[in-house]
């Protein structure tokens, strides 16, 4: 007669008791964040894939990567790397559907490559005749580079040569803007200025007055009423829309920099600077509120945000890719009720990973008041709009 062998209590108790240690050892830790990505150079470009968790930089030794990303511990990682830049890359841009990612480079060249498998598809040699610093795409086939001396060139990936080339300012074009309509392009140039080009009609508009030092980044805010210029100095500018021959305010960050930036919310946005120091700044009122993550002691090169807009990544000269978290940030509410100016404030932490500013140090030049916490109302003294 068969007979099937059964456990005794205690050992079905001790079974249970290894089963559950098991199921303890291999239950992955979750994160705040996806953890830090190191590189072998500082990381010029950086782009996330407009609907997947895919994270695109490209490094000053000319080589771009692409990495998957997740907040479960150990599942980071490079899906694929190309070194096909001879020089340094200097930008990076996924297109509209994710299934490209264009890239420059110091080289002169622009690169499309295949998202999935890594492969260059197009390249366009000597594309400029200086060194290309900055892309944006209008659309599917339509993009636009700007170089190291000013040069604007629009492209259409259908057909040969550029459809426009223009040359109005006379320094490196830092960053561009689109208008939503994919009208008016916005350009951030070394010369100081603000320059707006009608990339519909190939025309040049106006170049704004300069400012005192150099404009390094450019985007919309207020829904599309503001543009905002970071610069070389730590001041940011504003402007009202058609109205950008001449700033319509100011204001100065406690930063030697701001080198770049990108848009959390409508009022909300990002900036980096040398000093290692990732700000979160409201547009009207015109605050620093807090401190969002840093780089120690090594510039920040670039910020991007994340399709969902849960997670800003940051590159730095410290070689690493680092990922904040932006929740606590989208619960900052600024109000534009006036109090009396408090100087050298320290800055709050607004992620988990964050120093706060009596660790490090930011702020406004002038207005440097203490930031409340993310959830209460942070005050102003500055006009609206």
């Amino acid at each position: 007669m068969d007979r099937t062998c059964k456990d005794s209590p205690a050992e079905d108790s001790s079974n249970e008791e290894e089963e559950d240690l098991d199921s303890t050892k291999a239950a992955p830790r979750i994160r705040d964040t996806p953890e830090d990505i190191v590189l072998e150079a500082p990381a010029s470009g950086l782009a996330f894939h407009p609907t997947r968790d895919l994270l695109a930089a490209g490094d000053v030794d000319g080589d771009v990567f692409v990495f998957s990303y997740s907040c479960q511990e150990g599942e980071t990682k490079e899906l694929w790397s190309s070194g096909h830049h001879l020089k340094s890359c200097r930008a990076v841009v996924f297109s509209e559907d994710g299934q490209k990612l264009v890239t420059v480079s110091k080289d002169k060249a622009i690169h499309i490559l295949d998202v999935k498998q890594g492969q260059l598809e197009t390249r366009i040699s000597k594309a400029h005749s200086a060194p290309i610093n900055s892309v944006l795409l209008v659309d599917e086939n339509v993009l636009v580079t700007g170089d190291d001396t000013g040069g604007i060139r629009l492209w259409d990936q259908r057909k040969e040569g550029p459809l426009m080339d223009m040359r109005q300012h006379e320094e490196y074009i830092a960053d561009m803007a689109l208008d939503p309509a994919k009208k008016l392009l916005l350009t951030a140039s070394g010369d100081g200025c603000l320059g707006v080009f009608n990339i519909k009609r190939r025309r040049f508009e106006l170049l704004s007055e300069p400012q005192s030092a150099d404009l390094t980044s450019v985007t919309l805010m207020k829904c599309g009423k503001k543009v905002v210029c970071g610069s070389s100095e730590g001041t940011i500018y504003l402007f009202n829309w058609n109205g950008f021959g001449a700033t319509s305010d100011r204001f100065a960050l406690r930063a030697e920099s701001v080198d770049c930036m990108v848009p959390v919310t409508e009022n909300l946005l990002c900036t980096g600077s040398t000093d290692g120091i990732i700000r979160a700044v409201n547009i009207l009122p015109n605050r620093v509120v807090g401190t969002v993550g840093q780089h120690a002691g090594e510039p920040v090169e670039e910020l991007a945000l994340s399709h969902c807009g849960q997670f800003l990544a940051s590159s730095g000269h410290d070689q690493r890719l680092k990922f904040w978290n932006m929740t606590q940030l989208r619960t900052v509410v600024v109000d534009d009720y006036r109090r009396p100016k408090k100087r050298g404030g320290a800055l709050r932490a607004l992620s988990s990973k964050a120093w706060s500013t009596d660790d490090f140090f930011a702020g406004l030049r002038e207005d440097g008041e203490e930031a409340k916490a993310p959830e209460e109302v942070v005050d102003s003294d500055d006009d609206s709009d």
